[in-house]
């Protein structure tokens, strides 16, 4: 992995208007294992809510399980629907309505018990309240105010909004809230009615405000820094970060698309953009296309790529379940989430039914192999039998 190292700065007439001369110095990435845990134990809940929620909206609260199988692209299920069904026994219940109908999937009394607590969570006027304004800052960091829907829907489960968000949440706060079209008629997009000044403080403003009484818009504000062990940061390295932690924190709600594309000052900035994307989410990560394809919308081109390549201190890449998940590393402490939202909650105790299944699964099989074995004893005992029996006939 390649990181640019900063060499030379020559002063223009505007202090945000440096450009930078980079040579390249090699960099060992290093994997973080705890990190790593975070993204791996939520292996297979997102196509499961999904299912569920799938289940749930059925008038019946029943499925046929060629619907599932149908709807496997959509579900991001990584194996077939039926064998998805019979890897969680402790969530799903296969079964016939009539003789010689076609199976159905329903929910298992502990699964309904938990998506009524999720659902009340969802209910709470305190938590509507909070979703709406994670969405509102979320399209506030746009900076025209609005998203296409089909961006959106990719931070859905990272923001913890609801299933029937625009429907339900959006419909709900119409001072917050309308969908338009803009100038292309068919896309739809969902954007906020009026810029709320109240929400435009990012979570590093905010620390900032804590610790010092003198705060003011665009002081010097260093991000948090963790990296995995084993790190080595070389000098020149950590004497470069220092000179960049030391310019000025431009609010990632100002517009800094004016600043030079090249200077430290910009990266600064989409790096704030970054951080505080992460943070307004429930479990401080998302997949690497959702940055991608938001930073493509919105005009940033490869910045937000070279962000994740050389502020390894700030932001963690990892490569498990099948996909690459970026990680807000001061959100955890080893695999723990320090900020632990209900939603997460909830999420874990999805988990933790999930691994009543795996459990099932193996004491099942278990006592499969402990019966066949005792079946192949018996049965060899028998065989002995009959040749004694035999012999003494001879």
């Amino acid at each position: 992995m390649a990181f640019l190292l900063k060499t030379a700065a020559k002063h223009h007439h505007h202090r945000h208007l440096l450009c930078r001369t980079f040579i390249a110095a090699k960099i060992k990435w290093v994997r973080d294992p705890y990190l790593d845990e975070v993204v791996s134990k939520e292996k297979n809940l997102k196509p499961l809510l999904a299912l569920k929620n799938l289940i749930i909206s059925a008038p019946s609260k029943a499925l046929p399980t060629a619907v599932a199988a149908v709807n496997k692209p959509h579900l991001r299920l990584t194996t077939t629907a039926h064998n998805f069904f019979h890897d969680y026994p402790s969530v799903f219940r296969v079964f016939q309505p009539k003789a010689l109908s076609t199976p159905h999937v329903r929910l298992t009394p502990q699964a309904v018990a938990l998506h009524n607590e999720e659902f009340a969570v969802h209910a709470s006027p305190e938590r509507r309240q909070e979703a709406a304004e994670r969405l509102a800052k979320l399209l506030m960091l746009a900076g025209a105010r609005r998203l296409p829907l089909r961006i959106v829907d990719c931070f859905r489960y990272d923001l913890g909004l609801p299933d029937n968000y625009i429907t339900g949440l959006c419909c709900d706060f119409p001072e917050y809230f309308q969908i338009s079209t803009g100038n292309n008629p068919e896309i739809l997009n969902l954007e906020l009615v009026s810029w709320r000044e109240n929400l435009a403080l990012s979570v590093m403003e905010k620390r900032a405000m804590n610790g010092t009484s003198d705060f003011r818009k665009g002081m010097r504000i260093a991000f948090p820094m963790y990296f995995s062990r084993g790190f080595d940061l070389k000098e020149k390295v950590k004497d470069w970060l220092d000179e960049w932690q030391n310019l000025p924190y431009i609010s990632p709600y100002e517009n800094g698309f004016h600043l030079n594309p090249n200077s430290d000052q910009a990266e600064k900035w989409a790096v704030s953009v970054l951080h505080e994307l992460l943070s307004l989410l429930v479990s401080k990560k998302t997949e690497r296309e959702n940055i991608f394809c938001l930073g493509e919308y919105l005009g940033f081109g490869s910045r937000l790529k070279k962000a994740l390549v050389r502020y390894t201190g700030i932001f963690y890449v990892s490569n498990k379940i099948r996909t690459q998940t970026v990680v807000l590393r001061e959100a955890y402490r080893k695999d723990f989430l320090i900020e632990n939202h209900p939603l997460m909650g909830m999420r874990h105790r999805y988990i933790h039914l999930m691994n009543k299944s795996k459990k099932r699964r193996r004491y099942q099989n278990a006592d499969f192999l402990n019966k066949s074995k005792l079946d192949c004893k018996l049965g060899n005992q028998t065989v002995s039998h009959g040749r004694r029996v035999i012999e003494r006939a001879g």
